[in-house]
């Protein structure tokens, strides 16, 4: 019996909100987020593109897509883990991102990898 080749691959983001770089006063918040991306299948791949869908509390959409990541497309094995921080800024103190990257298997398949909706937001604070 074949092997059955598995493509699979799990996002885990983690965001941190830079008060030092933003200015609520100007709607001007700016989120940093550390992503691992992890090879759960059998099959190693690379991850070649992104595709970014960010939404602020007013529902204003900016869409980005890029090649790689922080300029590396890695290739991930079966057990390996890639992480890297970015960041991006929206108007309003609340938001969400998700999107997809683009993988190609060893073997030349290409498949998306989707990417969870995560919140962007500010720290509660306490009067």
């Amino acid at each position: 019996m074949a092997e059955i080749r598995r493509y699979e691959f799990s996002v885990s983001p983690k965001v941190t909100f830079l008060a030092d770089q933003s200015d609520p006063d100007k709607n001007h918040y700016v989120f940093a987020y550390t992503i691992t991306v992890t090879n759960t299948g059998s099959v190693a791949a690379q991850l070649v593109s992104r595709h970014w869908i960010i939404t602020d509390a007013e529902n204003r959409v900016q869409e980005v897509k890029g090649q790689g990541v922080v300029g590396k497309q890695p290739v991930l094995k079966p057990g390996e883990s890639f992480e890297y921080t970015s960041g991006t800024s929206i108007p309003t103190a609340v938001g969400t991102m998700r999107g997809s990257y683009r993988m190609v298997a060893e073997d030349g398949l290409a498949f998306d990898v989707p990417i969870a909706p995560f919140t962007l937001s500010i720290p509660r604070t306490l009067h």
